[in-house]
């Protein structure tokens, strides 16, 4: 069976496990923005386990999704003892790039700010985002163009974690990539001025990034192109192949937070590597 279709067909399975989460914690929604979509949801711990944060920004092709919707990977690091904050943006095709980044951005700083009026540490911070998130993520932490142009300080940054993320846009490129940018940018427009192998930096802050070769959305390529460029750079990366079962898109990117680090491997990682950062 095509990796395409094993893709599709995951979507009942995701759907059913979804609604059964357990909601333990209720998390508090702040916006950033006049846009009902650009606001945060921010998870505190019942049990606090480490004074690393984690901001996370939700996939869903870029025309889908929002923190609501993907409240079970807040539960799920929540319960891990992270403190969690979810961001939302604009979704196309009514808002074309660059208004997903410059919500992110924006959303971004709005978190630092709410953490800080906490009294909440922001100097060890985790970016992390799979798929649609993944892309608009490494662009946050690695282009200092889109740095300065939304005044994001960066240093309080220790480390990002892309999964499933779109960033290239050469060949080989899927069918359903190429449909989603096309609703993603304008007709004609440079491309590569939200293409994250393009616009990526020098940069102190170590990358992980997940990746499953049997995706069925991305090509693998996409994840060994940024490694190749960050390796050009000097920038710290390490790319992680997907070795559980459940290996399309949606399982990993986002349905491995419906399991358990003792089942899914992906997931054991994602927190392994987190951890690591905070020795």
């Amino acid at each position: 069976m095509k990796d395409s279709t094993r893709e599709s067909l995951s979507y009942f399975g995701l759907f059913g496990r979804m609604i059964m989460v357990r909601k333990t914690i209720r998390p508090e929604r702040v916006s950033f923005g006049s846009d009902k979509r650009c606001y945060f949801l921010y998870y505190e711990p019942e049990t606090l386990k480490s004074d690393i944060v984690i901001v996370w920004v939700h996939g869903g092709g870029w025309n889908a999704g929002s923190p609501k919707f993907f409240d079970f990977v807040g539960q799920c690091t929540a319960g891990q003892g992270y403190r969690f904050v979810s961001v939302g943006y604009r979704l196309s095709p009514k808002n074309k790039y660059p208004c997903q980044i410059d919500d992110v951005c924006v959303g971004y700083n709005a978190a630092v700010a709410f953490l800080k009026g906490k009294g909440i540490d922001t100097s060890r911070i985790v970016v992390s985002g799979p798929s649609a998130g993944a892309h608009l993520t490494s662009i946050l932490c690695y282009s200092r163009r889109i740095q300065e142009k939304h005044n994001v300080d960066v240093s309080g940054i220790i480390g990002y974690i892309g999964v499933g993320g779109p960033y290239s846009f050469s060949e080989p490129c899927t069918f359903v990539l190429k449909a989603l940018l096309d609703q993603l940018f304008e007709k004609n427009c440079d491309r590569s001025q939200g293409e994250p192998c393009a616009l990526m930096e020098k940069s102190d802050i170590p990358a992980l990034l997940i990746h499953s070769e049997h995706d069925g959305v991305l090509d693998y390529s996409s994840a060994e192109r940024f490694l190749e460029k960050a390796k050009s750079l000097g920038n710290k990366c390490e790319l992680y192949t997907v070795v559980d079962k459940k290996n399309t898109h949606s399982w990993y990117t986002a349905g491995m937070f419906l399991e358990t680090r003792e089942k899914n491997k992906g997931l054991d990682k994602f927190f392994s590597w987190i951890e690591n950062l905070g020795r």
